[in-house]
């Protein structure tokens, strides 16, 4: 190369460098010159996804500025908090500025281009502009306190991989309707069949930057364009024919979306009709987050909402009777189209959350509850009290008619509950296994029925650690919260004190025969939820509504209240939904939007079924 040719390609490069210091926000203000100067010893190099840029205690030898892709900054390791650094973001720049080691890792969350300048550089422009020295300051400024604030939300996924248990697993279809749930949310496109030597990461990147949600279609093998995928998840979705053999998934990409930190959850295809009982088998063939049922079309839309953190989940509380009041908090969402995409709950609350995991109508609930609360007395099987005041086989009994041997794992709408682990004194959170149990667990009010024992595990009311498990959901993050909290009991202290007030009898006459206030029940019941309760005002902060019904005067054993109670709660509920415009609500069907994904599911299979016989040109289709 002539010597006039490499002096044209290193200015280009210096041009292209000052170009990106010149866009990058943290740096407004810095004067041209020292931008050039600090461009002319940048280096450019790519960083494939999942690649680690540097580890925490690592030497600092630099500050790298982000010219395409995404990277993920740990500042508490692997498993905790991602801070999101984007196109035009400055990293490390806390290391040179203190001098010090590294205080987190980076790692590429995708294909990434990166220019680096070295410390020599650095030392060099910060002594000739006290504006850039400035600016990289605030900058440390802004990220360290952006590290430190709790409650950084968590990164929205906009990148979503369906990864084919088989060619016959039914994912072309589940794809095209999973676009079209999300392009009620954004703009979405979908890639399939893309050679991977055929486009850049800048291409990838673009395509991603033009829309909010991406969904790829990758192939059933580990070939070139599913590893292509792997190193462009934010999610990845292990999809499967519910009703197939379970068998593990292609681990190449898998290995590369978790070097990425991309977690993977299972997407469970029916085919149109539930099949129950194949969830546990799938779950032991993949390492996944959590799992969903598809069904229909209101199954991915619920999955589109949870993927993109836009779902609602419902948190139920403990409060006997009182409970009964969620009956009518639940009857006035599905009223108001609010979509309920993960349910909970402890004690009397987890046995109303499972009727909606169940699948359950209003009216299906409230002949139900009816049946097992009112019409009968679920603890009058009394025993000498050596565990319990009852045998507590009158409600397991109850709790099986009603759910049979239903596993939690093959419930359709995602479900928790929570009992107290009376071995650890933590919270236990059910989330799979028989569901009669884990109910059996949540309602055993301690002193009154026996616990249900395991492993390492005496486990009593979850009442009586967490009356409203609203940190559990918090977890599993679906989007917005709503709690409905019976759980206070201000009737038991004013009977406790019309007890106490009754009038002393005067001298000579007989003392009047007072009516008995309290029982044994009322007081364990009560007992038994002062923990949960005085733990509820820190959950409380976690929801964004909560509904209180106004039940103050009912008693936590009055069955009988039960169309009462379901009415305040509708009431309340109703009136708290007309003030939140902002509370999500279902879509009315559309029928040409449908119609659509069905055309283009079509037209997926077909290519798919010629790419097998033949080397693939497909380029990506607009959805």
């Amino acid at each position: 190369m002539a010597l006039e040719d490499e002096q044209a390609l290193v200015e280009a490069e210096t041009g292209g460098a000052a170009e990106r210091l010149r866009s990058c926000k943290a740096l407004d203000g810095v004067e041209e010159a020292a931008l050039r100067g600090l461009a002319a010893g940048a280096v450019h190099f790519s960083l494939p996804a999942g690649a680690t840029l540097f580890e925490d205690g690592s030497a600092s030898d630099g500050v790298f500025l982000l010219v395409n892709g995404r990277l993920g900054l740990h500042p508490d390791g692997e498993h905790g908090q991602r801070i999101e650094i984007g196109p035009g973001e400055i990293v490390g720049e806390l290391g040179w500025l203190l001098g010090e080691p590294h205080g987190a890792r980076v790692v590429a969350v995708r294909d990434s281009e990166l220019l680096k300048f070295e410390r020599f550089a650095l030392d060099r422009t910060a002594e000739g502009s006290p504006r850039f020295a400035l600016a990289i300051a605030r900058l440390c400024a802004r990220r360290l306190a952006r590290m430190g604030r709790r409650s950084t939300p968590p990164h929205r996924a906009r990148a979503f991989v369906i990864l084919p248990n088989g060619p016959d697993a039914g994912a072309a279809e589940f794809a095209t309707r999973l676009v079209t749930e999300l392009s009620a949310l954004g703009r979405a496109e979908m890639l399939w069949d893309v050679r991977a030597s055929s486009h850049t990461s800048d291409w990838f990147n673009r395509v991603e930057e033009a829309n909010d949600y991406v969904v790829y279609l990758a192939d059933t093998d580990a070939s070139a364009w599913t590893r292509q995928c792997g190193r462009q998840a934010d999610v990845v979705l292990l999809t499967a024919d519910a009703r197939g053999t379970p068998r593990p998934w292609s681990p190449a990409p898998l290995a590369v979306a978790a070097a990425a930190h991309a977690p993977c959850e299972l997407v469970l295809l029916h085919g149109g009709s539930f099949a129950p009982g194949r969830a546990r088998d799938w779950l032991a063939c993949a390492n996944v987050e959590r799992h969903h049922h598809v069904v229909d079309d209101q199954d991915v839309a619920r999955v589109a909402r949870l993927l993109t953190r836009r779902g609602v989940g419902l948190v139920l509380s403990g409060g006997g009777a009182r409970g009964f009041a969620h009956l009518g908090a639940i009857r006035a969402l599905r009223e108001a189209r609010v979509p309920i995409d993960h349910v909970g709950g402890a004690s009397i609350g987890s046995i109303i959350a499972a009727g909606v995991a169940m699948g359950w109508s209003d009216e299906d609930m409230r002949v139900r509850y009816h049946r097992c609360f009112v019409r009968t007395n679920p603890v009058n099987d009394y025993t000498f009290p050596y565990l319990a005041l009852t045998r507590g086989q009158k409600v397991s009994r109850l709790l099986r008619g009603e759910f049979g041997d239903t596993l939690i794992e093959d419930l359709r709408v995602p479900f928790f509950c929570a009992s107290s682990n009376l071995a650890t004194g933590r919270t236990a959170n059910h989330a799979s296994g028989l569901l009669w149990r884990a109910l059996r667990a949540s309602v055993a009010i301690p002193g009154v029925m026996p616990p249900v024992f395991g492993e390492n595990e005496i486990l009593v009311d979850g009442a009586a650690i967490n009356n409203l498990p609203i940190d559990l959901m918090h977890q599993r993050t679906p989007g917005f919260i709503i709690a409905s909290d019976a759980g206070l009991d201000h009737s038991l202290l004013s009977r406790a004190e019309a007890g106490a007030a009754a009038p002393a009898a005067a001298h000579g006459q007989r003392k009047p025969r007072q009516r008995r206030s309290l029982n044994i029940f009322q007081v364990l019941m009560r007992a038994g939820m002062v923990g949960g309760d005085s733990g509820a005002a820190a959950q409380r902060a976690l929801a964004d509504v909560i509904l209180r019904p106004a039940i103050d005067d009912v008693d936590l054993l009055n069955w009988r209240a039960f169309d009462r109670v379901i009415e305040a709660g509708y009431q309340k509920t109703r009136l708290a939904i007309a003030s939140l415009p902002l509370l999500p609500r279902l879509a009315p069907p559309a029928g040409a939007r449908a119609g659509h994904a069905d055309s283009l599911s079509e037209e997926i299979e077909r290519r798919l079924r010629a790419r097998r016989g033949a080397v693939n040109t497909v380029e990506p289709m607009r959805s």
